[in-house]
């Protein structure tokens, strides 16, 4: 109180200062990730679905003629054989080596038949011309 009797001047309360909302920065999108990697294999080599093709219809065809075996069983080993060599010298550019291998396979198998079915048909061609004579 103040010497007249007069309540004494309170301090004002402090008016609550308005202040602006925190500032947020923009929102932005995380960042993209890189595309996926391309694989740099060019897929499979052309020789390789020729040879396994030829080894199949040579196997197929030399079972019972026995020449078809004998003509396309070489061509699918060297086409095979050429390509397993491609394939290991592209350093992964190219794929197929399972198949070429197989096609490679095949045509041996393919000629081996073929050559025993061929010399089956001329041994029993040559038996049944010389048959017994009267």
């Amino acid at each position: 109180m103040t010497s007249a009797g007069a309540p004494a001047p309170q301090a004002r309360e402090a008016a609550p200062v308005q202040s602006s909302p925190p500032t947020i920065a923009p929102y932005h999108p995380p960042p993209s990730y890189p595309p996926p990697a391309y694989s740099a294999t060019g897929g499979l080599d052309n020789r390789v679905a020729i040879a396994l093709v030829l080894a199949v219809i040579g196997l197929v065809l030399g079972l019972p003629l026995g020449v078809p075996g004998l003509v396309l069983g070489p061509i699918a080993y060297f086409m095979g054989k050429s390509a397993v060599a491609r394939i290991e010298a592209s350093a992964g550019a190219l794929e197929g080596r399972n198949f070429a291998m197989t096609a490679w396979i095949l045509g041996i198998v393919a000629t081996a038949a073929g050559a025993v079915i061929s010399l089956v048909w001329l041994v029993i061609i040559l038996v049944s011309v010389s048959g017994p004579t009267t």
